[in-house]
This record gives C-alpha cells, sequence and structure tokens, in this order.
C-alpha cells in the first residue's frame, strides 16, 4: 500500500521548521510531501536547504485548504493519502494502526486519529478531538468538545467507533474515493470542507471512521486564529452551503429557516457584545451563500441525498446551552441516528 503525507504549508515556515523532523521519523512507511500554496515567507527555500529529501508541490496560488489540496493531491500517487497541518506533533507508531483499520474494511473511506491540544497534552483539542458528529440542525461538534468546552483526556474515547466527519488537520483518506468525489468544495476556501467531503461520502455508504490508538498533538488557529471575522465569516457561509447542498428534500425546508432565525440571533449576540466584525461577517456570509445558491443547487442536484447515520437527533445548540450538557458523554447514544 502506497501512503503519502502530505503537508499543505502558507507561510508557516515556523511550523515546518519545529514539527517536520517528528514527522520524518516517525512516518518511515509513507512518502512525505510538502504542499505550498504561494508562501511569502521564505518557506519553499527553507525547505530546499534544509530538507533536500522532502518533495516539495509549490502551488501557483493560495487557494485555501480546499484547493490547496485539490491542486496538490493531482500529483501525488499514493493508494492513501494523510493530510497533515503543519502545526502538528506527530508521536511514534502513529499511521500503522490507521493503516491496519482502513485495510480490514474497505468502505471505510476516511479516518482520523486522537487528536490532542499541543499545549495542554492532557486535553483534547478544538479541531477534531475524538471524531466529528453534526446535530439535526447542522452545528458540527465532536466527542471531546461541544462548542467551546474541551475535555480533558481521561481515556473515556479510547476507542475505534464510526463517527459523521474526520478532521481535516489530520485526515486519512483513500486516494481513489477522494478524486472519485471531486475532492473537497474549492468554493468553501476554508473550514467545513472537510464535513462536506465526509458528508458526500457517506451519502454513497462509506464509513468515517476515528481511530484512537492513533495520537497526534496539534496547536490549531495557525492560519487563523480562533477569535477571527474572517473565521466567523466563512463558518457561517460554509455551514449554510453545507447544509444546502446535502440535507435531504425533507429536511431541508425546516432546517434552513430555523437556521436563518437562530443565526440571526447570533448576530444580534455579536453585535450586542460589541463584536461588531463578527455581526458584519454573519451579514456578509448570508449574503454570498444567496449570491451562491444557484451554484449551490447544480452542486445539490449531483448529490444522491440520503438521511444518513451519526447525525444527532437533537439539537445541541439547546442541550449546551439551556440543558448544561458540556460533555460528548452526557448526550443520550440512542439520539444518533
Amino acid at each position: 500500500m502506497r501512503v503519502a503525507v502530505v503537508i499543505l504549508n502558507w507561510n508557516g515556515r515556523n511550523f515546518l521548521e519545529k514539527f517536520l523532523p517528528a514527522v520524518i521519523s516517525n512516518s518511515k512507511e509513507s512518502e512525505i510531501i510538502v504542499a505550498d500554496n504561494d508562501s511569502s515567507d521564505g518557506s519553499v527555500d527553507f525547505l530546499k536547504k534544509n530538507f533536500p529529501e522532502i518533495r516539495i508541490i509549490v502551488n501557483s496560488e493560495n487557494g485555501g485548504f480546499a484547493k490547496g489540496y485539490n491542486d496538490a493531491l493531482k500529483q501525488v500517487n499514493a493508494d492513501i493519502y494523510i493530510l497533515l497541518n503543519s502545526d502538528i506533533e506527530v508521536t511514534q507508531n502513529w499511521i500503522k494502526p490507521v493503516l491496519d483499520l482502513m485495510g480490514k474494511d474497505n468502505t471505510i473511506a476516511v479516518c482520523q486519529p486522537k487528536i490532542k491540544s499541543y499545549y495542554s497534552k492532557s486535553d483534547f483539542e478544538y479541531a477534531g478531538a475524538a471524531g466529528g458528529f453534526i446535530d439535526t440542525l447542522g452545528y458540527p461538534f465532536c466527542r471531546g468538545r461541544l462548542f467551546q468546552t474541551i475535555e480533558t483526556d481521561e481515556a473515556q474515547y479510547d476507542d475505534i467507533c464510526e463517527v459523521f466527519w474526520a478532521s481535516g488537520a489530520c485526515m486519512f483518506v483513500r486516494a481513489d474515493i477522494f478524486h472519485k468525489f471531486g475532492g473537497f468544495d474549492e468554493d468553501f476556501f476554508a473550514h467545513m470542507e472537510e464535513i462536506d467531503f465526509c458528508w458526500r461520502v457517506k451519502n454513497e455508504g462509506y464509513k468515517i471512521m476515528y481511530c484512537a490508538d492513533s495520537v497526534i498533538y496539534h496547536i490549531g488557529g495557525g492560519t487563523l486564529p480562533k477569535s477571527s471575522a474572517q473565521k466567523t465569516y466563512l463558518n457561517f457561509r460554509n455551514n449554510l452551503s453545507l447544509l444546502f447542498k446535502n440535507l435531504p428534500a425533507s429536511k431541508l425546508y425546516f432546517v434552513m429557516p430555523t437556521r436563518l432565525v437562530l443565526d440571526i440571533i447570533a448576530g444580534i449576540k455579536f453585535f450586542l457584545n460589541g463584536d461588531f466584525k463578527d455581526a458584519i461577517a454573519v451579514v456578509k456570509a448570508y449574503g454570498h451563500f444567496y449570491l451562491m445558491l444557484s451554484k449551490n443547487y447544480s452542486k445539490r442536484k449531483a448529490i444522491n441525498h440520503k438521511y444518513v447515520n451519526k447525525i444527532y437527533k437533537n439539537s445541541i445548540v439547546i442541550d449546551y446551552f439551556m440543558r448544561n450538557i458540556k460533555k460528548f458523554s452526557q448526550l443520550k447514544p440512542n439520539k444518533f441516528s
């Protein structure tokens, strides 16, 4: 089995210097590739000088996470792609457990490791934790992370299980399936493109898995900080596109109006808290979503819509803010369809 670790880099020279040596020493079974997204910080020259053994793919522009990986992976010959953020510390034996799992079941299209915090290594990390899920209104969350509440890793998620989405911070994906489904939606640019991809894959009966036997440590916010109006804009816009594209018609006509009301409330809350840039970002996100409706409708028609499994039937918003549920383990298992 040919395996390629592909690190998408944009102005992450410091991360490459810090974390690439561990990737090299702990990934002997894989080809290691850095795909540079038109960096301006000297990343490519740094790699050529200090890591001449590493293959470099230079993208002609910064097309974000989605286009960056789509462009790069067209040039990578492998059976399994491991998409790895530059701000991640890998550990010994981080690859083999996932490959073993995927090798036993050809219906597993995507898998993620346990993702913990680099700065607080006993805790899970925001972007992925122990596997991703989504609720009935389209709000994503993770085992180990509900909204801003991060759990300490106490072996409560030391298992192998099917999830709804895998984190783009570290995603193992079968190359043939990645290309069969057209890769990531480049209109997303960054944020939630991995959820969109996983949802489209699940619609065709493939599995998305989590493997706790593989562990990595993620800094997070390496490209956009967690508190960013641009991130707010991308999250709201892309979440709307995600739902419009992938929800079956039986759910679409309830979820979209409900989300409009909830997002208006969120925008008002931003405004009242003095987060004016975030409030404007919500308005901007809706404006651009409506401008993209025709294009997204064409994408929607190409999807085989089903009400796929692992969707949480309740509202995670109500559970978290009104019922004071702060841990994934407090959610009722029978509410996951």
